[in-house]
């Protein structure tokens, strides 16, 4: 068939057929059907991990989360992110009517109904998570964050017309413009390692013909790597870096810098000097930790939690305040079914998020690290008057 969106391949025996699309687009869903329909593939390949599989077959997955594991495991910022781009992604989809990965349920349809094999070829998406965020840069983060934020506001001008442009390949800075547009650490692991991973998956399918669906996105990349026959070591682009030694180093050294000047106080100025400067440190750290946990309407106890713990977590590296005061309002105020079952849509607005008990929590998380940060290097000009 004679489509733009849809690409032919001859390569190491077989024929690839590779299908372009936007992932909230009606006219995607009705292609892949009608693609799988007409090409009786032995193979369909879709660009989903297990985990975003489960997550589109298992509609009341959020369920089965226990959100204070969430909180011990450190997987909150994780989690969040997630939320962000569902929210950002089913926000679209149901302003033109469609659900959100229907070209994906489409073509696990079709190819069941032909007796197609099903090839998951896409990345876990933790793993690619994990190692876009360990391999940026603190600027680019906050950045991020920011952008992730901000797209709960910015769905209501995209009209349909906009949405088909994400299936032209000369405008994919479009779909990264709303997550970090312009940063070389983001596309180099949402894009341009998973159109590797891709590319090895579908090469390595079973049978002759091979249809696999994906974002449009992804189409050159995995078309250079697949006519170039580039070797692709999955393993190599699936581990996850560890946390960066120079982050370690700084959160380490800052730390004892704090102590140090606390030390140095007492023998430069004397006793009553370094305890004023400790005063000064723990008052101001915990009333911005106080603060943040006061801004998202908190309980009395996780407000009084997130105080306390301040002056202690921000001289650990290990240790966060907005942990302690996660696991706080989880204990007190812990999400009940019906948050979990309305999790998919209170996400949809920035409303929804402060309403349901699980986003609530995770907001909370994020802006007390993010106001005690902010207390932490505050504390230090007023501990140094003391000299």
């Amino acid at each position: 068939m004679q489509d733009r969106n849809v690409h032919h391949l001859f390569t190491g025996g077989k024929e690839i057929i590779l299908v372009g699309t936007a992932h909230v687009s009606r006219e995607s869903a009705d292609l892949v059907e009608r693609v799988i329909s007409e090409e009786h593939p032995d193979t369909v390949c879709i660009e989903l991990c297990q985990a975003r599989f489960d997550a589109l077959k298992k509609k009341d997955q959020w369920q089965e989360m226990d959100i204070v594991k969430v909180i011990r495991d450190k997987r909150t910022s994780l989690l969040l992110s997630q939320l962000l781009m569902m929210s950002f992604q089913k926000k679209i989809a149901e302003k033109f009517n469609i659900h959100p990965g229907e070209e994906m349920l489409r073509a696990i349809a079709m190819a069941e109904k032909q007796g197609a094999g099903i090839v998951l070829a896409d990345r876990e998406i933790r793993v690619t998570l994990l190692r876009t965020w360990r391999r940026m840069g603190f600027f680019s983060k906050v950045r991020l964050a920011a952008e992730m934020f901000l797209s709960l506001f910015m769905t209501e001008d995209i009209d349909e017309q906009d949405i088909e442009k994400l299936k032209e390949h000369d405008v994919l800075d479009m779909t990264l413009r709303q997550f970090g547009e312009k940063m070389p650490d983001l596309k180099t692991t949402l894009i341009d390692e998973r159109d590797q991973y891709l590319a090895a998956s579908i090469r390595s399918a079973g049978g002759d013909k091979v249809v696999a669906v994906v974002g449009a996105g992804h189409i050159p990349g995995i078309v250079r790597t697949l006519e170039q026959n580039q070797e692709v070591d999955k393993e190599a682009i699936s581990v996850i870096p560890p946390p960066g030694l120079w982050g370690q180093v700084f959160a380490w050294g800052f730390s004892l810098g704090i102590v140090g000047i606390f030390i140095a106080g007492f023998f430069s100025s004397g006793f009553s000097a370094s305890m004023a400067m400790i005063f000064s440190w723990s008052a101001i750290t915990a009333v911005c930790a106080a603060a943040g946990a006061l801004l998202l309407l908190a309980h009395p106890l996780t407000i009084a939690a997130a105080a306390c713990s301040a002056p202690i977590a921000t001289l650990h590296p290990l240790i966060a305040t907005g942990w302690v005061a996660g696991l706080t309002e989880a204990t007190i105020r812990k999400p009940k079914v019906k948050d979990f079952l309305s999790l998919k849509d209170d996400i949809l607005s920035v409303r929804g998020f402060l309403k349901n008990k699980i986003t609530r929590i995770l907001l909370l998380i994020a802006i007390v690290n993010l106001t005690t940060s902010i207390g932490t290097f505050a504390a230090i000009p007023v501990m140094m008057r003391y000299f």
